[in-house]
């Protein structure tokens, strides 16, 4: 078995408070990467923090001004950020026809330009110590659409063309870009399915099953490591063979 060590490493965590964000941040902290953790979620931030003994922060990463606050104490702190993974998240669904402009504004908001927000509050450390490895969680739904979610697919389908673009801007310095592009994980979102609709889900996986966050955890810990070198402007899907 491959031991992948992070020591010496600082990890930044957004949507880390639960689901797939908190299994990244634990995966991470095993793996001896100091971790930073952004959510609204408090119960979940001091639960982590007591895990971690790390700092956790109460955040918008969808307000640019409040991200370059924050970004500003961090670094002031770690003095770097070596991994950061735009994994905040959410989803307002509803057919095109009856989506409000707040259904729309709000995913793009937290699903999307938390990226940019977060990109533009942690690269200058990257660029001058010529590494960092950005990592952004899209989804299956960026690649195929889906009825009821044109919100959420043009945020994930977005912020897959953000980070082949970041990756070709960055490259030259030595920072790698990534999208991990998960199908139905098992976390407190696909929880709110019916069984039915779980099943007939489970029909289109080949693997008959839905996926754990410790499955794109351990995607996550592959591109934060040395041994994802040469990986770059890539989107991994991790769906149980659900697109092929």
């Amino acid at each position: 078995m491959i031991n992948i060590d992070l020591t010496g490493k600082v990890a930044l965590v957004t949507g880390g408070a639960r689901g797939i964000g908190r299994a990244i941040a634990l995966k991470l902290h095993e793996a001896g990467a100091r971790v930073i953790v952004f959510d609204l979620d408090e119960t979940g931030l001091n639960e982590l923090k007591e895990i971690t003994k790390e700092e956790v922060y109460k955040i918008d990463v969808s307000n640019f001004e409040e991200v370059q606050t924050i970004s500003k104490i961090v670094l002031e702190k770690y003095e770097k950020v070596d991994i950061l993974i735009n994994n905040a998240g959410i989803t307002r669904d509803n057919l095109v026809m009856r989506m409000n402009e707040k259904e729309w504004d709000m995913v793009l908001n937290v699903n999307l330009k938390s990226a940019f927000n977060m990109v533009k509050g942690f690269y200058r450390p990257m660029l001058k110590n010529r590494f960092g490895r950005i990592i952004n969680m899209a989804s299956v739904i960026g690649l195929m659409g889906n009825a009821g979610q044109a919100n959420y697919a043009a945020s994930k389908g977005g912020l897959i063309a953000f980070t082949k673009s970041v990756a070709k801007e960055f490259a030259s310095k030595n920072i790698t870009a990534n999208a991990i592009a998960p199908g139905f994980i098992a976390t407190p979102m696909t929880e709110q399915l019916t069984e039915a609709n779980k099943e007939e889900y489970k029909k289109v996986i080949p693997l008959k099953r839905f996926g754990q966050p410790e499955d794109v955890a351990n995607i996550v810990l592959f591109l934060s490591s040395q041994l994802s070198d040469y990986v770059t402007g890539q989107v991994i899907n991790c769906d149980g063979g659900m697109i092929m």
